[in-house]
């Protein structure tokens, strides 16, 4: 496939946990600059976690210390593993990967998370 395929999104309770994962595409592997990216319902897509070539991590100050990226190389999988989910992280959610590391992103179809009070 020419894009990262996503899995793992559905409905969760407030404080609840999901955990979604990402297969990147036939051009590149996990290895690679890669990260996810929240669209909440009537708002623009924010980028919420990336994990870099050398494995540094950054987030969104709006999901530090609840959501985790990771990844597998040996299963060329990425995940993001979200804790203490909020209402608010309601939306889709999608990965990318970046192939050279350029902020030039290939995006993945979305999967929806919803979180309910």
């Amino acid at each position: 496939q020419v894009q990262p395929v996503v899995s793992g999104g559905g409905s969760v309770q407030a404080g609840g946990s999901l955990r979604l994962s990402c297969v990147p595409s036939m051009l590149t592997d996990v290895s690679t600059c890669m990260g996810w990216a929240h669209e909440a319902p009537g708002k623009e897509r924010e980028p919420v976690a990336v994990i870099e070539r050398g494995g540094r991590t950054i987030y969104a100050d709006s999901v530090k210390g609840r959501f985790t990226v990771s990844r597998d190389n040996a299963k060329n999988t990425l995940y993001l593993q979200m804790n203490s989910l909020k209402p608010e992280d309601t939306g889709m959610y999608y990965c990318a990967e970046d192939s050279a590391c350029t902020d030039d992103y290939v995006w993945s179809q979305g999967t929806q998370v919803i979180v309910s009070t």
